[in-house]
């Protein structure tokens, strides 16, 4: 594994007086062939107090964790965990009822015991990178399973959360018996607190690789019905003849999937990956509601009418539900309501649509709106539909001349250029900016100097009106 020089030259003194073992993350990634980012080093055969001493001379250190054996070690702008291997027993309910008692004669075997899975029990010397691999984590990495190391599992709910977010990020899959004991653990769910549930759905939004592997851990594990919006779309009925794909769930899961595929996606900062992924899972929340049976074009089909507007309560909720920030739901929730805008229409999209467009959808952004609306589309295998995708980019193109694929219209007419003409500051300025907004938006003027044209004119008109 290749290590910062800074790094190995702590693990050289850390070797002096113990065994440094690199361990949990950073060899299952480096194992996948990924670039490892966070290094945890677990260090034997040493008490805590030496440890500490070994480590003071070479940045600053933080012994807030000492409790659970652990430190952490700052160089430069990097932080670094060296812990000891530890005992864990059950004291109480929740994430945080254990008892752990730091251990430096645990065996390799005893220290991974206590960690979730077994792709994350291994650990490899940093100097010869030998492997200490004592439950079988290597054979699971290469299987793509997640497997429980331990019966001491079932003592942490959060650790199902995890197996959600980590078979999402790596494309694995649950092994049965894991999943047994996750079905066994579904009454736990209420120990976690809601920050911690967020923070495994956070990774699951902006680091997946395949999200829908993600729902499958939920839905086997049964624990999908501690998010009842998206549960109630198993089984929700679709139109085989526009969603040959199946149900709700499974057109949903197809999208996650579409999305995470696209280069925007994975080009784009975490926080807007986990918007658009969070606006591509909760696009369809309002379907179970509002789907029925109808008939069109000469026969019985079943309709969704109104379930992207039904959708939008729902997404909050959700989100509300599983403690994301506050804010959050102000981007996702016009992604929601608007991902139909296109459907139905010849893809003339006027300026003044466009533009109205991207006032509604502030904070998030056409060019958002585009991503949510291919991945909806391409959601449906085997199916293919050039003539959506063909809208998608007409819309595109009208919002990138129009300089607005990014950012929302601005008002160009503000209150310095009422004062500059004369009127006075009062109540009666909010609606003429209001109405000089509605007139920019319908395309009346453009720039500052059209402004203030329309400004005089408008000005005129209501003289004449009050004489």
């Amino acid at each position: 594994m290749d290590l910062p020089d800074d790094l190995l030259a702590v693990l050289r003194a850390v070797r002096r007086v113990g065994r440094p073992r690199l361990a949990g993350g950073c060899v299952r990634d480096w194992l996948l062939g990924l670039t490892p980012k966070d290094f945890d080093i677990e260090v034997q055969g040493v008490d805590f107090d030496e440890l500490h001493r070994v480590l003071v001379p070479f940045g600053a250190t933080d012994v807030v964790g000492q409790s659970f054996g652990v430190i952490k070690l700052r160089l430069g702008t990097v932080e670094y965990d060296f812990s000891l291997p530890r005992r864990e027993s059950k004291t109480g309910a929740g994430h945080r009822g254990f008892k752990v008692s730091p251990d430096p004669t645990l065996s390799d075997a005893e220290a991974a015991a206590r960690r979730d899975f077994t792709v994350n029990a291994i650990t490899c010397d940093p100097f010869t990178g030998e492997l200490f691999d004592p439950h079988g984590g290597e054979r699971d990495l290469h299987a793509r399973i997640l497997r429980h190391t331990s019966a001491a599992f079932t003592e942490d709910p959060l650790r199902v959360l995890r197996a959600f977010q980590l078979a999402a990020r790596f494309d694995f899959s649950l092994a049965p018996e894991t999943a047994e004991l996750c079905r066994n653990m579904l009454n736990t769910y209420g120990e976690l607190p809601v920050e911690r549930i967020w923070g495994e759905w956070a990774k699951w939004s902006a680091q997946a690789a395949k999200p829908s592997r993600g729902l499958a851990v939920l839905e086997e594990t049964g624990w999908l019905v501690h998010f009842p919006e998206i549960a109630a779309l198993r089984g929700t009925a679709q139109d085989p003849e526009w969603h040959p794909e199946g149900d709700v769930f499974t057109h949903t899961a197809h999208c996650c999937d579409a999305l995470v595929n696209l280069p925007a996606w994975r080009e784009a900062s975490p926080e807007r990956r986990r918007v658009l992924l969070f606006a591509v899972l909760a696009h369809d929340l309002g379907k179970p509601q509002t789907t029925h049976q109808a008939e069109k074009r000469g026969r019985l089909r079943w309709v969704s009418p109104g379930h992207e507007s039904a959708g939008g309560p729902l997404a909050e909720t959700f989100l509300r539900r599983i403690g994301a920030p506050h804010t959050f739901a102000e981007s996702v929730r016009p992604l929601v309501v608007l991902h139909m805008m296109h459907h139905g229409g010849t893809g003339d999209f006027s300026d003044t649509h466009v533009r109205r467009l991207a006032r509604k959808l502030a904070p998030a952004t056409i060019d958002d709106l585009c991503l949510v609306m291919t991945a909806d589309s391409l959601g449906r295998p085997p199916l293919h539909s050039p003539e959506t995708h063909a809208l998608i980019d007409k819309l595109r193109a009208r919002s990138l001349a129009l300089a607005l694929e990014n950012t929302a219209p601005r008002p160009i007419l503000l209150g310095r250029h009422l004062l500059a003409a004369g009127l006075p500051a009062g109540p009666g300025f909010r609606e003429i900016l209001d109405t000089a907004f509605e007139a920019q938006l319908d395309g009346d003027f453009q720039d500052e100097a059209t402004a203030l044209i329309w400004l005089s004119n408008f000005l005129q008109r209501s003289r004449r009106d009050k004489a």
